[in-house]
């Protein structure tokens, strides 16, 4: 029997005698619901494998070559099926160590025989509101996922729309600012490098929502990245200031990774600490140290620092911190930061001290 499962509720009852399978399902008989039916441990497993919309197990617990609780228990081993609820059906007293096994092999509840028409009723009216609420929930969860994907897309295309013409006025702009008849006017050129500041900062933060929006994309190709050259290429990128150096705080390691994944997660910490450095002679010390199944990375700057209480705060999206004075950055890099490490199963945390610089530390697993 076929049925949409948003609307019917699949029971699968399993009893090695047919007579109790037929009892049991009048029992249960109800407008939206239907009933698969199974008299062996093995039976009752193809069965699941062969209908994904199962939401209820009824299960004998004693059965010969394939008793209730193996059964259980290899449904609980596959994840396709360890999320389907199961009550175990048993004569055998229900003493605690029975219960305990029983509970430990993935049963949900227990029916004691014989069955009382009553109680049976309304566990199983309970699991069936639990299913369709479950149900409804992962309709909710793809809802919103598939809105999210909407919103980024039409994010990426916003950005990526305004970024070109926004090049194109600072240009000008800067073309503009050098003839003869602004640079003899001060008052008129320090406008004009107001507007450049601002006309900059906003294509600082259209980058940051790009990059914001690409996030999910990062090519998952794994290649052999060594930790050392990548900061060195990063270094050219950037093109240091010369009150800036970047050095190598003991020996970085040769890892497994998605280099741009990799790639965007130094740079960010490594422009963030260019960015905002207070210091003429200012210093980066990038880090490594083998934690066993982690690489322990850091980034060390003699900048500005921050309060310790800032600490977390700096990851959270659209987070902003005050710099002498002044609200700075676009709030997404470090949020970006976060995500991309938390995706391989990382995390990621930050010691500071106002005056005295920061350490940005992330956990890299080994592949």
């Amino acid at each position: 029997m076929t049925s949409d499962p948003r609307n019917s509720f699949a029971i699968l009852l399993v009893d090695d005698k047919m007579e109790n399978l037929i009892s049991l399902q009048r029992m249960l008989e109800g407008d939206n619901r239907y009933f698969h039916l199974a008299t062996s441990g093995n039976e009752a497993l193809k069965t699941v494998l062969r209908n994904n919309d199962i939401g209820l197990i009824l299960l004998d617990v004693q059965m010969p070559e394939m008793d209730g609780y193996e059964v259980a228990r290899l449904l609980q081993l596959n994840p396709k099926t360890r999320d389907i609820s199961i009550i175990f059906v048993t004569a055998i007293n229900k003493e605690e160590q029975n219960v305990i096994r029983g509970f430990s092999a993935g049963a949900v509840d227990y029916l004691s025989k014989p069955l009382d028409v009553n109680v049976t009723r309304a566990k199983v009216n309970v699991f069936e509101k639990l299913y369709f609420s479950r149900q409804e929930l992962k309709d909710a969860l793809a809802e919103k996922e598939k809105i999210n994907k909407q919103l980024e897309r039409f994010t990426y295309m916003v950005a990526h729309d305004l970024k070109s013409p926004l090049a194109g006025a600072i240009s000008m702009l800067s073309m503009i600012r050098e003839e003869d008849c602004i640079q003899q006017s001060p008052e008129i050129k320090d406008q004009m490098t107001t507007v450049l500041s601002a006309t900059n900062h906003l294509t600082e933060m259209i980058s940051a929502i790009l990059d914001y929006a690409r996030q999910n994309d990062t090519t998952e190709t794994m290649e052999t990245v060594d930790i050392k050259l990548l900061i060195t290429d990063i270094s050219k990128l950037l093109f240091l200031p010369p009150n800036i150096r970047i050095v190598a705080d003991g020996p970085l390691p040769v890892i497994t990774a998605t280099r741009l994944k990799l790639q965007r997660i130094f740079q960010n910490l490594i422009s963030n600490a260019i960015k905002y450095n207070d210091k003429a002679d200012g210093l980066i010390a990038v880090g490594a140290t083998d934690r066993g199944e982690f690489y322990e990375f850091y980034v060390k700057d003699n900048g500005p620092g921050m309060q310790q209480r800032d600490t977390d705060r700096v990851f959270r999206l659209f987070e902003r911190l005050d710099y002498n004075g002044k609200e700075e950055g676009s709030g997404i890099g470090l949020n970006i930061f976060k995500m991309l490490v938390e995706e391989q199963g990382g995390k990621v945390w930050a010691e500071s001290e106002p005056g005295q610089g920061s350490i940005f530390y992330f956990l890299w697993r080994k592949i």
